[in-house]
Protein backbone atom coordinates (compact mmCIF):
# COMPACT_ATOMS: atom_id res chain seq x y z
CA UNK A 1 0.00 0.00 0.00
CA UNK A 2 1.28 3.03 -1.21
CA UNK A 3 1.82 5.80 2.25
CA UNK A 4 -0.18 9.10 1.86
CA UNK A 5 1.53 12.47 2.42
CA UNK A 6 -0.93 15.89 3.42
CA UNK A 7 0.71 18.65 2.63
CA UNK A 8 0.35 22.89 2.05
CA UNK A 9 1.02 25.99 3.78
CA UNK A 10 0.02 26.45 7.58
CA UNK A 11 -3.74 27.55 7.93
CA UNK A 12 -4.41 25.75 4.64
CA UNK A 13 -7.15 23.24 5.82
CA UNK A 14 -4.90 20.49 6.08
CA UNK A 15 -6.29 19.00 9.66
CA UNK A 16 -9.49 19.32 8.05
CA UNK A 17 -8.43 17.39 5.17
CA UNK A 18 -6.51 14.82 7.65
CA UNK A 19 -9.80 14.27 9.72
CA UNK A 20 -11.63 13.58 6.41
CA UNK A 21 -9.36 10.75 4.84
CA UNK A 22 -8.69 9.60 8.83
CA UNK A 23 -12.85 8.24 8.64
CA UNK A 24 -11.98 6.34 5.51
CA UNK A 25 -12.23 2.47 6.23
CA UNK A 26 -9.42 1.88 4.98
CA UNK A 27 -6.66 5.13 5.41
CA UNK A 28 -5.43 6.21 8.64
CA UNK A 29 -3.92 9.62 9.22
CA UNK A 30 -2.05 10.29 12.84
CA UNK A 31 -2.26 13.56 14.33
CA UNK A 32 0.36 15.51 13.63
CA UNK A 33 4.13 14.33 14.52
CA UNK A 34 7.36 15.48 14.61
CA UNK A 35 9.78 12.51 13.74
CA UNK A 36 10.48 12.16 9.86
CA UNK A 37 12.14 15.27 9.02
CA UNK A 38 13.81 15.27 11.78
CA UNK A 39 14.88 11.80 11.82
CA UNK A 40 16.18 12.31 8.79
CA UNK A 41 18.00 15.60 9.55
CA UNK A 42 19.63 13.78 12.05
CA UNK A 43 20.55 10.13 10.13
CA UNK A 44 24.11 10.64 10.27
CA UNK A 45 23.63 10.49 13.88
CA UNK A 46 21.69 7.04 14.03
CA UNK A 47 24.86 5.08 12.57
CA UNK A 48 24.56 2.13 10.22
CA UNK A 49 20.82 0.74 10.32
CA UNK A 50 22.07 -2.54 9.49
CA UNK A 51 23.15 -3.17 13.12
CA UNK A 52 19.92 -3.50 15.41
CA UNK A 53 21.73 -2.05 18.52
CA UNK A 54 21.51 1.44 16.01
CA UNK A 55 17.91 0.64 15.46
CA UNK A 56 17.16 0.25 18.91
CA UNK A 57 18.35 3.41 19.73
CA UNK A 58 16.69 5.27 16.97
CA UNK A 59 13.47 3.24 18.40
CA UNK A 60 14.31 5.16 21.16
CA UNK A 61 14.62 8.48 19.87
CA UNK A 62 11.04 7.87 18.46
CA UNK A 63 9.17 6.78 20.74
CA UNK A 64 10.84 8.21 23.96
CA UNK A 65 10.74 12.19 23.66
CA UNK A 66 7.90 14.17 23.40
CA UNK A 67 9.09 16.06 21.43
CA UNK A 68 8.84 13.69 18.89
CA UNK A 69 4.98 13.61 19.78
CA UNK A 70 5.08 9.80 19.50
CA UNK A 71 2.91 9.92 22.35
CA UNK A 72 -0.18 11.24 21.06
CA UNK A 73 -0.80 8.16 18.70
CA UNK A 74 -1.78 6.25 22.14
CA UNK A 75 0.57 3.22 20.81
CA UNK A 76 2.62 1.13 23.15
CA UNK A 77 6.29 2.28 22.92
CA UNK A 78 7.67 -0.79 23.70
CA UNK A 79 5.81 -2.32 21.52
CA UNK A 80 6.89 -0.01 18.47
CA UNK A 81 10.20 0.37 19.30
CA UNK A 82 10.62 -3.55 19.58
CA UNK A 83 8.91 -3.64 16.15
CA UNK A 84 12.09 -1.23 14.15
CA UNK A 85 14.63 -2.63 16.41
CA UNK A 86 13.52 -6.01 14.85
CA UNK A 87 12.82 -4.51 11.40
CA UNK A 88 14.53 -3.96 8.04
CA UNK A 89 17.76 -1.94 8.33
CA UNK A 90 16.83 1.69 6.43
CA UNK A 91 15.58 4.64 8.23
CA UNK A 92 12.27 4.79 6.11
CA UNK A 93 11.53 1.19 6.70
CA UNK A 94 11.92 2.79 10.64
CA UNK A 95 10.03 5.84 10.33
CA UNK A 96 7.29 3.94 8.61
CA UNK A 97 6.37 2.00 11.47
CA UNK A 98 4.60 3.85 14.01
CA UNK A 99 2.77 5.28 11.01
CA UNK A 100 1.43 1.73 10.34
CA UNK A 101 0.85 0.69 13.87
CA UNK A 102 -0.89 3.73 14.09
CA UNK A 103 -3.23 2.52 11.42
CA UNK A 104 -3.40 -1.21 12.80
CA UNK A 105 -4.59 0.41 16.36
CA UNK A 106 -7.60 1.68 13.93
CA UNK A 107 -7.94 -1.18 12.30
CA UNK A 108 -7.06 0.22 8.67
CA UNK A 109 -4.79 -1.38 6.14
CA UNK A 110 -3.30 2.03 4.67
CA UNK A 111 -1.14 4.75 6.81
CA UNK A 112 0.19 8.19 6.13
CA UNK A 113 0.90 11.49 7.59
CA UNK A 114 0.24 15.20 7.57
CA UNK A 115 2.57 18.11 8.09
CA UNK A 116 2.32 21.33 6.10
CA UNK A 117 5.65 21.16 6.27
CA UNK A 118 6.60 18.40 3.85
CA UNK A 119 5.44 20.96 1.21
CA UNK A 120 9.51 21.99 1.61
CA UNK A 121 10.53 18.91 2.04
CA UNK A 122 9.21 16.68 -0.55
CA UNK A 123 12.38 15.16 -2.08
CA UNK A 124 12.98 14.12 1.31
CA UNK A 125 10.21 12.57 1.97
CA UNK A 126 10.44 10.82 -1.43
CA UNK A 127 13.75 9.49 -0.61
CA UNK A 128 12.37 7.68 2.41
CA UNK A 129 9.40 6.45 0.94
CA UNK A 130 9.73 6.35 -2.98
CA UNK A 131 5.98 4.97 -3.69
CA UNK A 132 4.66 8.02 -1.45
CA UNK A 133 1.42 9.62 -3.05
CA UNK A 134 1.12 13.20 -2.01
CA UNK A 135 -1.68 15.63 -1.85
CA UNK A 136 -1.54 19.11 -1.71
CA UNK A 137 -4.00 21.68 -0.09
CA UNK A 138 -4.36 24.84 -1.83
CA UNK A 139 -6.50 27.75 -0.04
CA UNK A 140 -6.20 31.29 -0.94
CA UNK A 141 -3.05 32.98 -0.12
CA UNK A 142 -4.87 36.16 1.72
CA UNK A 143 -6.93 33.73 3.69
CA UNK A 144 -3.44 31.40 4.92
CA UNK A 145 -1.66 35.18 6.09
CA UNK A 146 -4.88 36.39 7.72
CA UNK A 147 -5.63 33.01 9.64
CA UNK A 148 -1.62 32.74 10.94
CA UNK A 149 -1.25 35.96 12.33
CA UNK A 150 -3.79 35.26 14.70
CA UNK A 151 -2.34 32.15 15.41
CA UNK A 152 -0.71 31.70 19.14
CA UNK A 153 2.59 30.01 17.47
CA UNK A 154 3.15 32.27 14.73
CA UNK A 155 5.64 34.98 16.15
CA UNK A 156 7.49 35.72 12.50
CA UNK A 157 5.18 38.37 11.69
CA UNK A 158 3.22 39.70 8.27
CA UNK A 159 6.06 39.76 5.67
CA UNK A 160 7.16 36.15 6.71
CA UNK A 161 3.69 34.92 6.19
CA UNK A 162 2.65 36.29 2.83
CA UNK A 163 6.40 34.92 1.87
CA UNK A 164 5.39 31.27 3.50
CA UNK A 165 2.41 31.17 1.22
CA UNK A 166 4.73 32.03 -2.17
CA UNK A 167 7.55 29.63 -1.30
CA UNK A 168 4.90 26.63 -1.14
CA UNK A 169 3.02 27.43 -4.17
CA UNK A 170 6.43 28.28 -6.20
CA UNK A 171 7.69 24.66 -4.47
CA UNK A 172 4.64 22.40 -4.65
CA UNK A 173 4.05 23.53 -8.40
CA UNK A 174 7.27 22.34 -9.50
CA UNK A 175 6.92 18.77 -7.43
CA UNK A 176 3.62 18.53 -9.34
CA UNK A 177 4.84 18.81 -12.68
CA UNK A 178 7.94 16.87 -12.32
CA UNK A 179 5.71 13.41 -10.20
CA UNK A 180 2.86 13.97 -12.56
CA UNK A 181 -0.66 12.84 -11.76
CA UNK A 182 -0.15 9.53 -10.30
CA UNK A 183 1.62 10.85 -7.65
CA UNK A 184 0.64 13.88 -6.85
CA UNK A 185 -2.59 15.47 -6.64
CA UNK A 186 -4.07 18.76 -5.58
CA UNK A 187 -7.46 20.53 -4.66
CA UNK A 188 -8.89 23.42 -3.21
CA UNK A 189 -9.85 24.47 0.30
CA UNK A 190 -12.68 26.61 -0.94
CA UNK A 191 -14.03 23.41 -2.82
CA UNK A 192 -13.62 20.90 -0.33
CA UNK A 193 -15.48 22.86 2.55
CA UNK A 194 -18.54 24.25 -0.22
CA UNK A 195 -19.15 20.93 -1.62
CA UNK A 196 -16.54 17.96 -0.12
CA UNK A 197 -18.60 15.12 -2.31
CA UNK A 198 -16.84 15.78 -5.96
CA UNK A 199 -14.17 16.69 -4.49
CA UNK A 200 -13.35 13.53 -2.05
CA UNK A 201 -14.59 11.07 -5.09
CA UNK A 202 -11.48 12.32 -7.05
CA UNK A 203 -9.10 12.20 -3.99
CA UNK A 204 -10.53 8.23 -3.61
CA UNK A 205 -9.61 8.06 -7.19
CA UNK A 206 -6.74 9.63 -6.86
CA UNK A 207 -5.69 6.76 -4.53
CA UNK A 208 -7.08 4.40 -5.93
CA UNK A 209 -9.26 3.84 -3.11
CA UNK A 210 -13.23 3.45 -3.50
CA UNK A 211 -15.31 6.86 -1.99
CA UNK A 212 -16.79 6.82 1.65
CA UNK A 213 -19.47 8.78 2.69
CA UNK A 214 -18.14 9.31 6.40
CA UNK A 215 -15.24 11.10 4.52
CA UNK A 216 -17.55 14.35 4.39
CA UNK A 217 -18.33 14.42 8.27
CA UNK A 218 -15.04 14.88 10.31
CA UNK A 219 -16.27 16.41 13.06
CA UNK A 220 -17.39 13.16 13.69
CA UNK A 221 -13.56 12.05 14.47
CA UNK A 222 -12.13 15.84 15.59
CA UNK A 223 -12.66 14.75 19.68
CA UNK A 224 -10.30 11.60 19.02
CA UNK A 225 -8.03 12.66 16.25
CA UNK A 226 -6.62 16.50 17.31
CA UNK A 227 -5.13 16.92 20.53
CA UNK A 228 -6.65 18.96 22.86
CA UNK A 229 -4.12 21.58 22.63
CA UNK A 230 -4.37 22.57 19.89
CA UNK A 231 -7.51 24.94 20.09
CA UNK A 232 -6.77 26.84 17.26
CA UNK A 233 -8.22 23.74 15.32
CA UNK A 234 -11.85 23.74 17.20
CA UNK A 235 -13.61 24.58 13.91
CA UNK A 236 -12.67 20.64 12.45
CA UNK A 237 -15.50 19.97 15.90
CA UNK A 238 -18.04 22.02 13.74
CA UNK A 239 -20.06 21.33 10.62
CA UNK A 240 -18.09 22.11 7.32
CA UNK A 241 -17.94 25.92 7.26
CA UNK A 242 -17.62 27.46 3.86
CA UNK A 243 -17.99 31.23 5.42
CA UNK A 244 -14.68 31.39 5.89
CA UNK A 245 -13.34 31.46 2.29
CA UNK A 246 -12.48 35.16 1.82
CA UNK A 247 -12.83 36.00 5.22
CA UNK A 248 -9.31 37.78 4.41
CA UNK A 249 -11.57 40.82 3.44
CA UNK A 250 -12.25 41.49 7.26
CA UNK A 251 -9.20 40.34 8.84
CA UNK A 252 -6.71 42.07 6.64
CA UNK A 253 -6.26 45.59 6.92
CA UNK A 254 -6.17 47.78 3.56
CA UNK A 255 -2.23 47.90 3.50
CA UNK A 256 -2.14 44.11 3.96
CA UNK A 257 -4.31 43.18 1.26
CA UNK A 258 -2.01 45.55 -0.80
CA UNK A 259 0.73 44.03 -0.31
CA UNK A 260 -0.48 40.42 -0.73
CA UNK A 261 -1.67 41.27 -3.88
CA UNK A 262 1.22 42.92 -5.29
CA UNK A 263 3.20 39.99 -4.25
CA UNK A 264 0.95 36.74 -4.32
CA UNK A 265 -1.40 38.31 -7.56
CA UNK A 266 -0.02 35.10 -10.14
CA UNK A 267 -0.15 32.96 -7.54
CA UNK A 268 -3.42 33.87 -6.82
CA UNK A 269 -4.70 34.24 -10.65
CA UNK A 270 -3.38 30.88 -11.24
CA UNK A 271 -5.24 28.84 -9.03
CA UNK A 272 -8.16 30.71 -9.68
CA UNK A 273 -8.67 33.36 -6.83
CA UNK A 274 -9.75 36.87 -7.95
CA UNK A 275 -8.19 39.90 -6.41
CA UNK A 276 -9.61 42.40 -5.15
CA UNK A 277 -8.03 45.57 -7.32
CA UNK A 278 -6.22 46.92 -4.64
CA UNK A 279 -3.38 49.72 -5.22
CA UNK A 280 0.21 48.67 -5.37
CA UNK A 281 1.62 49.00 -1.77
CA UNK A 282 4.32 51.06 -0.40
CA UNK A 283 7.53 50.30 -2.42
CA UNK A 284 9.20 50.40 1.40
CA UNK A 285 6.88 47.68 2.37
CA UNK A 286 7.11 45.70 -0.79
CA UNK A 287 11.05 46.28 -0.83
CA UNK A 288 10.96 44.36 2.74
CA UNK A 289 8.70 41.63 1.61
CA UNK A 290 11.17 41.06 -0.97
CA UNK A 291 14.05 40.55 1.15
CA UNK A 292 12.11 38.37 4.09
CA UNK A 293 11.12 36.36 0.77
CA UNK A 294 14.49 36.11 -0.42
CA UNK A 295 16.37 35.04 3.02
CA UNK A 296 13.35 32.47 3.10
CA UNK A 297 14.95 30.72 -0.31
CA UNK A 298 18.54 31.38 0.55
CA UNK A 299 17.72 29.47 3.85
CA UNK A 300 16.23 26.38 2.09
CA UNK A 301 18.59 26.52 -0.53
CA UNK A 302 21.12 26.35 2.03
CA UNK A 303 19.65 23.34 3.38
CA UNK A 304 19.60 21.66 0.51
CA UNK A 305 22.98 21.86 -0.01
CA UNK A 306 23.84 20.23 3.56
CA UNK A 307 21.51 17.73 2.02
CA UNK A 308 23.38 16.97 -0.78
CA UNK A 309 26.43 17.00 0.75
CA UNK A 310 25.35 15.00 3.92
CA UNK A 311 24.25 11.90 1.55
CA UNK A 312 27.62 11.49 0.44
CA UNK A 313 28.44 10.24 4.24
CA UNK A 314 25.57 7.93 4.69
CA UNK A 315 26.24 4.70 5.71
CA UNK A 316 23.65 2.60 4.01
CA UNK A 317 20.22 3.33 1.94
CA UNK A 318 17.29 5.34 3.84
CA UNK A 319 14.72 3.96 1.25
CA UNK A 320 11.74 1.87 2.94
CA UNK A 321 11.85 -1.19 1.60
CA UNK A 322 9.53 -1.71 -0.38
CA UNK A 323 9.25 -1.51 -4.49
CA UNK A 324 9.21 1.72 -5.58
CA UNK A 325 6.13 2.48 -7.84
CA UNK A 326 6.33 2.32 -11.56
Amino acid sequence: MRPVFVLGCPRSGTTLLQLMLHAHPRIALPPETRFVLPAYERRLGFGDLRERGNRAALAQWITGREETRFHELGLDADAVAERIADGPPTLGSALGVPLQAYAESHGKVRWGDKRPAYALHVEEILRLFPDAQFVHLVRDGRDCVASLLGMPWWHRGFHEAVATWAQVMDTTRRHARRLGPGSWHELRFEDLVADPEPQLRALCGYLGEEYDPRTTEPRRLASTAVPARKTWHRRTHGALDASRAGSWQQRLTPHQIQLCEAALGERLRRNGYELSGAVRPDPAELLRYRKVSALRRAAHAKRRLLDRMARLREPGPVSSCVRPYA
